[in-house]
């Protein structure tokens, strides 16, 4: 592990020594995935980020006396890659999951004034886990649950082996089956904006079958949530950086690759500022623009399709109130364009106060609004959502904003995903983007930097050790 000052004289030895050796270009969370499992196999593993720093866009930076995470990130019961990669950064504890799935939703647009409802299961079995909790939600009539109920049996039956699934739209389906405008935005559209990152008009019915289906219908608490109670930097940087370095990866920083090239025999040439990097094999764990114009000729049959891969934002708005305004670790909102309300006030590091965090998915309208015409649109709404932030000083308000969060779920997209193996041998995908079956999500990238290190592993004829691939018998 180097001091991340650049390449230059740091890499001219990493071909030296015993056994095979690859090189994983990126350092998300795919990217860190592949290397821990390839290094856990017995192969010499070079990791090379372009950033000064590892995780992707889950990451943390300070803000004067704050630590603040670029985005909030959540994790499910049912994303057991993730929690196999927390498992393996000695990081579970410091992101634990709910006990039992509970979301408070308030509505502030009913003629009568807000009013919360719970989103939550009991200790039975699927569906009647949630039954109860459907039965009483107070944002929907009578009618409009009796009809969620059926449309999540039919869900439910949906085949997600069945490609046909991607070409539809998951709005059309909830409309075919009796969904109401209300029904989508109170429920539908409330779980599958924040987890697909796109309305349900917008998004692939085989996508956000797969969310419904894994997340809510296939185990009682499959969908309790999960998030980092520290910085995700102390996660995905600081303790995967540990990670890496107890399984003798070496780690670079602040190192762009330029090229890959066949450098023959079946070995590759990995090119950086300065330095050519000679491996067995490489994985591309970067996103997709970045890696059409890295694969070498003849690696895809089509490799125009990556850039048919749509990219969707997601904004993320930063209150610090001189006071506590909010007395729940989130909660949902409807009747407002507000979606998802986090209080990140321990975790940052405030002394005093409140630090709350929305999560704006889908964010098309505002990704580009100026900060404050954003103060403007979204402090009023909070004093809304929160009576007691009517009364509160704002001490500071902020934006972050990622243009490119996630790849575009919509209609068809599956098509364009390419799976792990590339046409060229030794040579492999990784990424949230790549066909990992999953929306873009850590657990994605996760599930996708195992595939990679799987391709790897079989393309030069290693063994497969069970116990990097515990998850999938966990799923």
């Amino acid at each position: 592990m180097t001091d991340g000052t650049g390449p230059h004289g740091l890499l001219t030895d990493v071909t030296d020594g015993p056994g095979k050796h690859a090189v994983v270009v990126g350092g998300g969370l795919a990217g860190i995935t592949a290397a821990l499992a390839l290094a856990d196999a017995g192969m010499r593993v070079t990791l090379l980020e372009g950033r000064p720093r590892l995780g992707g866009l889950a990451f943390s930076f300070r803000r004067g006396d704050l630590t603040v995470d670029n985005g909030q990130h959540v994790y499910l019961r049912c994303c057991t890659a993730y929690r196999w990669f927390l498992d393996r950064i000695e990081a579970t504890t410091l992101a634990p999951l709910q006990n039992r799935l509970d979301v408070p939703v308030l509505d502030v647009a009913r003629p009568e004034g807000r009013r919360l409802g719970r989103l939550r299961r009991d200790a039975l079995p699927v569906p009647l886990h949630l039954g109860r909790s459907l039965a009483a939600y107070p944002h929907l009539s009578l009618a409009e649950r009796a009809r969620v109920g059926r449309a999540a049996l039919a869900l439910k039956s949906l085949d997600l082996a069945d490609p046909a699934l991607d070409a539809q739209d998951f709005g059309s389906w909830l409309a075919a089956h009796g969904q109401s405008a209300r029904a989508v935005e109170a429920l539908w559209d409330l779980v599958g904006v924040a987890t697909l990152n796109a309305v349900a008009s917008d998004c692939s019915l085989g996508l956000a079958a797969m969310v419904f289906k894994t997340g809510l219908l296939s185990d009682p608490g499959a969908a309790d949530i999960g998030w980092a109670h520290v910085p995700l930097g102390e996660l995905h940087d600081g303790l995967a950086r540990k990670a890496l370095d107890s399984a003798g990866v070496r780690t670079e920083v602040r190192t762009r690759v330029t090229s890959v090239s066949p450098y023959g025999n079946g070995r590759w040439t990995v090119h950086v500022p300065g330095e050519s990097i000679e491996a067995d094999a490489v994985v591309l764990a970067v996103p997709q623009r970045e890696t059409y114009d890295l694969l070498p000729g003849g690696a895809l049959d089509a490799p125009e399709r990556l850039l048919e891969i749509g990219t969707a934002p997601i904004l993320n708005v930063h209150v610090v109130y001189d006071r506590t305004v909010l007395d729940a670790p989130f909660l949902a909102a409807l009747g407002t364009p507000v979606q998802w309300v986090f209080d990140r006030t321990d975790a940052s590091g405030l002394r005093s106060g409140q630090y709350l965090a929305l999560s704006q998915s889908a964010a098309q309208d505002d990704i580009d609004a100026p900060v404050a015409a954003l103060r403007e649109r979204y402090l009023p709404e909070l004093e809304k959502l929160l009576p007691l932030a009517r009364g509160a000083e704002v001490r500071d308000f902020f934006v972050t904003r990622e243009r490119t969060a996630t790849f575009a779920p919509a209609p068809g997209v599956g098509r364009f995903r390419p799976g792990a193996r590339t046409k060229a041998p030794g040579l492999c995908l990784a990424g949230s983007w790549t066909a990992t079956g999953w929306p873009a999500t850590m657990e994605s990238a996760v599930r996708s930097g195992v595939s990679a290190a799987d391709a790897v592993l079989g393309a030069l004829g290693r063994p497969r050790p069970r116990h990097l691939f515990e998850f999938e018998e966990a799923a």
